[in-house]
């Protein structure tokens, strides 16, 4: 089942643990931990915890043929990124997309690359209509 077709809500903490194994691929709880603990006091137990329970939701998958289990992200970063948007989109700026890019624009210094990426994309948002 897909998220789209299952509504799945990660908490903040089950996030940062998909973070990890975004960008790892697969990783122990180990592993998992080690990367948390670098930003965040975070025990062992709770982390483990936190990805049997991750496991049950169906956010992750888990190779348990070994003695130490590997766990895979079941969902991918851009289904979860874009499903957090329209969430966002929706409650906080009242269904208006441009607020919400406003407001991120209006918050972080953006570097010439970047503003160049995004005046592509509106060249390009431009050009469709």
């Amino acid at each position: 089942m897909s998220l789209k077709e299952k509504n799945i809500k990660p908490t903040e903490s089950e996030l940062e643990i998909l973070g990890i194994l975004w960008e790892k691929k697969h990783a122990t709880v180990r592993a998992v931990h080690e990367e948390l603990i670098l930003n965040k006091d975070a025990g062992y137990t709770t982390t483990l915890k936190l990805m049997q329970i991750m496991f049950e939701k169906k956010l992750v998958t888990r190779d348990d043929s070994n003695k130490t289990h590997i766990y895979t992200p079941a969902v991918s970063k851009e289904k979860t990124q874009k499903q957090f948007l329209n969430r966002m989109i929706t409650g906080l700026f009242s269904g208006n997309p441009t607020e919400l890019v406003l407001q991120a624009l209006g918050q972080h210094k953006n570097t010439e690359a970047e503003l160049e990426r995004i005046q592509q994309m509106i060249d390009k948002l431009k050009s469709k209509k």
